[in-house]
């Protein structure tokens, strides 16, 4: 097959070079402005500007925009209540703020040519950091040395507790590796296929012949995939921000 195009546009991990938009160095330091710094800062001011409109005129009768808002300012105090109780909604504003942080980030990988910033594993990394970091921390502020009882979990014989807490441990250090993994693996996954298949279409129409039939083909399994991943972009920030909450409730409710 001769295909008559760009390696670059063929090539599916292309999309995920980080470039650099304002070289700046400090002392050997490189901290250059990027694209990914900067689809970063765009998801944030996007978010702040959709819930700043939406409350900016509040009305008895909601617009669209003050209902979409509310709807979302409900279902995230809802999962917080849900997983870690009324004492939970302390956390409110932090869980709030993640779970729109990497909504938008996510939907805004969706637009053609936009950089999708929650696929890379230092920004998933960082997030999960921060929350794990806010449970221990809150745990140890909160409950003292008590905090440890997670990892020790009442009623168990005293046998057991040699086989239980090692593996309460493997497994509580765990949570940030698999909350960056799930989130980065997922976008990561799907823009490549997405990719692959519009580079398919593109290279089957430029091929001609028998090969434009099985085109339409490749352009329904990407209009398809289009669908999934606007799906999966949703569904892994409701991901994130649910185990968020439940390890918080550890460090509310370390004993049970």
């Amino acid at each position: 097959m001769n295909l008559f195009m760009p390696s670059v546009a063929l090539d599916p991990i292309h999309q995920f070079k980080i470039t650099k938009w304002l070289d700046f160095n400090v002392g050997g330091v490189d901290l250059s402005f990027t694209n990914a710094s900067g689809f970063m800062a765009f998801g944030v001011i996007l978010t702040i500007a959709f819930f700043g409109f939406a409350a900016s005129k509040g009305q008895l009768v909601p617009s669209r925009l003050q209902s979409l808002a509310e709807i979302g300012y409900g279902f995230v105090a809802d999962m917080v209540r849900g997983a870690a109780g009324e004492e939970g909604l302390k956390f409110f504003p932090f869980v709030f703020t993640l779970f729109f942080f990497i909504f938008f980030a996510n939907m805004i990988g969706m637009v053609p040519y936009a950089f999708t910033t929650t696929s890379h594993i230092i920004v998933t990394a960082a997030l999960a950091l921060l929350v794990i970091s806010i449970v221990i921390g809150y745990g140890f502020y909160k409950n003292g040395f008590k905090f440890l009882k997670l990892f020790a979990p009442s009623g168990a014989p005293f046998i057991i507790y040699f086989l239980l807490v090692p593996i309460e441990i493997i497994s509580f250090f765990a949570r940030p590796l698999t909350l960056s993994l799930r989130l980065f693996a997922n976008m990561l996954a799907g823009h490549i296929m997405l990719k692959l298949f519009a580079g398919f279409t593109v290279a089957l129409i430029a091929a001609g012949g028998a090969y434009v039939v099985i085109a339409p083909f490749a352009f329904a399994m990407g209009v398809a995939l289009n669908a999934l991943e606007l799906l999966v972009a949703g569904l892994q920030a409701y991901v994130f921000a649910i185990l968020t909450c439940v390890y918080l409730n550890d460090a509310l409710h370390p004993a049970h």
